[in-house]
């Protein structure tokens, strides 16, 4: 019998997740031949065991308790490859020898847990202060990093003594000296937990004698060797808080042990310390031969003599720093040097796929799960969209019946919470066919997913009923409006009736205007999306004309008297609508003969028609002009909300020009205080939507800005100049520019005046090398004329004959106008 087991069980200290102290457990289990295996670790858990044999089954794994009855509440007890715990099982399972959890059950650890949930359970609670004992005997030791401590004096040593459980009564030894100085440590619930240990180890006792093993923290050690009476130990677990709890297996990542570990000892280079316990020897070798991998990998340039030189480097580095064996600190440095050249962006690739890594465990199907995991995992295996710890996006194409599938799973799951898919912008199409997605599968994700089981048993009927909910709680129109059109994309054809019921009474009792145009564009939305998704959207249609008809009589009074920052917040609402009625126009789907009659909602005028072509006034968009034109022409109406309806009117071709310039006149004139005027023209050419432009194209409307603005008061110019400061900064640079040229060179001064400034860009003639180079590409866009018969030699064109092509594709563009001068198609070119 070992020294270490006389009078007892053999207890074997650990830290969690030590390849070191894994290694060091195997080799005592295999000198000791324990009948038992006992663990630190929840003992509802005892059932689950046996699956750690399952060939599907992978770590990193970590047992996940929640409680039944409030799923949130839940504890991790993560395990890797290289902790000692998994080891523990994994020897037990292949010798054929019982294992048992003996850590305090979950249901008393879940019970106290309702305002800390989802954290490991050996986390300190409440302001503890907890000492991390490895720090104080690396500080002791002289060390200022326990981590290169540990290395040294455990990880780099195992298995170079003949006593297999010398390690662990040394480790013994200093954690007794440790709990005499510090007691507890600052964990409150440490007492508990030994007192449970300790009786479940008279259980074991009585059962199989002394030849039981025990595997926990080694900060436990003392505190299990003491003897205590078993009255005492049943008297602090009388009373506990208990709840009901469900345990299974679940994925776990190295990136989540890096961020926080299980049982309260986080590490931060799961994957060193995986390639440590795994490699069978030269672990310095093998490991700069996984980095020189993953460089040439990544197209940089690494050989084989550059692996040579990192180990040399590396056994140099832990020589003059009077190490046994370099460490994870000789080897990044090694690394750096000789394969990055000193730089430390590739040594953060390093660091990120190697020292940490993104390995992802797997569990077998057989584990017990709650009834919508089950059903997520049937639909992830029928989709072909696979959960990786790698964060990456998904394309996906709405006409294809998979990928639809994909996106009501993903729109599903986000509205019960489950946060796997985030919506991306795409990078190609913008249509409403086409969707992208960023994915990433966190371990908390089975947390959700155990969280949302109480609204259903499948991802359809959960996400029906959470959304029924969510319509009857939310506190806005427009939440609600946003939840109708998530269940568009979901495709919750169930729960939309009373979502719209929902949102019918809601709009029937709103009288913010403010809220009505917030709700109106998700309403329209959602009718596009029926469209792709041939979901019947009648309901949607008739709620979302009626939010319109009030908008559009409610809208001109809201706009009367507000001070600036609200004028600013219906400036927008403004813009939203004006979308929101462009898009119910492209879908055809409200009728041409409008909701409010023959004549309008405000009597109408020829220019306020529809775009359809209908009789003046009709129409959802005629009616909608004919609001923008009353906004428009009131004084009552803060400057920005008259100027943006009249810049507005002007893209739809509801307002010439001309008009457009007599407004801006008018506004600019000397009568009007110069802050309104600004405010005019924010509306007018700012929010970002091409104002620029407009004034390089139209430079009546540019001399009526640069008039105006100089002869601005002085005692005025410094309160309008933030404001147009903000104007003119949203634009692009490109835009800035020629704008700075036109007014350098003075609005209206074109042709042969500006050749003769001396501007770049600007000619009084056409430039007939430029002309004929487009020619050309106008042939492949045309098409051939059918008299190309001609070799190559008859295809080239002197310098007149380019000239003639470039007047040509002037009448082209021009509608065969011949009056537009030559300069503004070059304006357009710059």
């Amino acid at each position: 019998m070992p020294p270490a087991r006389e009078g007892g069980p053999l207890l074997l200290g650990v830290r969690h997740h030590g390849p070191g102290s894994a290694r060091a457990v195997r080799a005592a289990l295999d000198a000791a031949a324990p009948r038992t295996v006992l663990i630190e670790g929840p003992p509802e858990a005892d059932t689950l065991i046996p699956l750690a044999a399952d060939p599907d089954m992978r770590p990193p794994v970590a047992l996940l308790a929640h409680a039944v009855d409030e799923p949130g509440r839940s504890a991790f007890w993560p395990l890797a490859e290289f902790s000692p715990e998994w080891v523990a099982i994994r020897w037990a399972l292949d010798h054929g020898v019982p294992a048992r959890f003996i850590d305090l059950p979950a249901t008393h650890t879940l019970a106290g847990e309702k305002e800390e949930p989802s954290r490991s359970p050996a986390e300190p609670a409440g302001d503890a202060v907890r000492i991390d004992p490895l720090a104080v005997l690396a500080e002791t030791a002289g060390h200022d990093d326990p981590e290169r401590w540990w290395e040294d004096a455990v990880e780099h040593r195992s298995g170079s003594g003949a006593d297999p459980f010398a390690p662990f009564a040394v480790l013994e030894e200093a954690m007794g000296a440790l709990r005499e100085a510090y007691g507890g440590g600052g964990h409150d619930r440490d007492p508990e937990r030994e007192a449970y240990m300790r009786l479940q180890m008279r259980a074991a006792q009585r059962e199989f004698g002394d030849d039981v093993a025990v595997v926990c923290g080694a900060w436990h050690v003392p505190a299990l060797r003491r003897r205590t009476p078993v009255a005492v130990d049943r008297a602090l677990l009388k009373g506990l808080p208990r709840t009901k709890a469900d345990m299974t297996w679940v994925p776990w990542t190295h990136r989540r042990l890096s961020r926080a570990g299980g049982y309260g000892a986080g590490i931060d280079s799961p994957g060193w310390y995986g390639h440590l316990f795994g490699a069978p020897d030269r672990p310095v070798e093998r490991w700069m031969t996984k980095v020189a991998r993953l460089l040439r990998d990544e197209d940089r340039m690494v050989s084989a003599a550059h692996v040579i030189e990192a180990v040399r480097l590396a056994d140099t580095l832990a020589a003059v720093r009077g190490r046994p064996l370099p460490g994870l600190t000789e080897t990044t440095d090694a690394v750096r040097a000789v394969m990055c050249e000193g730089s430390d962006v590739p040594l953060e690739l390093v660091h990120d796929r190697l020292v940490v890594g993104d390995v992802l465990g797997e569990v077998p199907r057989s584990a017990p799960a709650v009834p919508l995991q089950r059903d997520l995992a049937r639909l992830q295996k029928r989709l072909r969209i696979k959960p990786e710890p790698l964060e990456r996006e998904l394309e996906l194409d709405l006409r294809g019946e998979t990928d639809a599938g994909r996106s009501r799973l993903l729109h599903r799951l986000r509205l019960l919470g489950i946060g796997w898919g985030e919506p991306a912008a795409s990078r190609g199409s913008t249509g409403t066919f086409r969707e992208t997605w960023r994915l990433r599968w966190e371990p908390e994700t089975s947390v959700r997913v155990a969280e949302a089981g109480v609204w259903g048993t499948t991802v359809l009927s959960a996400a029906t009923a959470r959304a029924e909910a969510d319509a009857v709680a939310a506190p806005a129109l427009a939440d609600v409006t946003a939840l109708a059109e998530r269940c568009l994309l979901a495709g919750l054809t169930d729960a939309l009736p009373v979502v719209m019921r929902v949102l019918a009474d809601r709009a029937a009792l709103d009288t913010d205007v403010g809220h009505l145009a917030q709700a109106l564009p998700a309403l329209v939305r959602s009718l596009r999306y029926g469209d792709v998704r041939g979901t019947d959207t009648h309901a949607l249609t008739e709620v979302a004309a009626g939010l319109a008809e009030r908008i559009f009589v409610g809208l001109p009074p809201a706009c009367v008297a507000l001070d600036a920052e609200a004028a600013e917040d219906m400036r927008r609402h403004v813009d939203a609508v004006h979308g929101a009625v462009g898009l119910l126009g492209e879908t055809g789907r409200l009728g041409e003969t409008g909701l409010l009659g023959e004549t309008g909602l405000l009597g109408g005028t020829a220019a306020a028609r529809s775009s359809a072509g209908g009789p003046p006034g009709t129409g959802m968009r005629g009616r909608w002009h004919s609001v923008l034109r009353v906004l428009a022409g009131r004084d009552t109406v803060p400057g920005v909300l008259r100027g943006r309806p009249v810049r507005l009117l002007l893209d739809d071709g509801e307002l010439g020009q001309e008009e457009a310039a007599r407004l801006m006149g008018l506004v600019l004139s000397p009568g009007t205080e110069p802050a309104d005027a600004a405010a005019w023209i924010e509306g007018f050419v700012g929010g970002g939507s091409g104002g620029g432009m407009l004034l390089v194209h139209d430079e009546r409307l540019l001399g009526l800005v640069d008039a105006w603005l100089t002869g601005v008061p002085a005692e005025a110019f410094t309160d309008v100049l933030p404001l147009l400061r903000r104007t003119f900064s949203a634009y692009e640079s490109g835009v800035r520019r020629t704008l700075g040229e036109l007014v350098r060179r003075g609005p209206g001064a074109r042709g042969s005046a500006a050749a003769a400034a001396g501007i770049p860009g600007f000619d009084p003639g056409l430039d007939a090398v430029r002309a004929d180079a487009v020619l050309p590409v106008l042939r492949l866009l045309l098409g051939p004329d059918g008299n190309e018969t001609a070799d190559d030699d008859e295809t080239a064109h002197d310098s007149d004959n380019a000239s003639v092509g470039a007047d040509g594709c002037a009448d082209e563009f021009n509608g065969g106008d011949e009056s537009t001068d030559a300069d503004d198609l070059v304006g357009a070119d710059r």
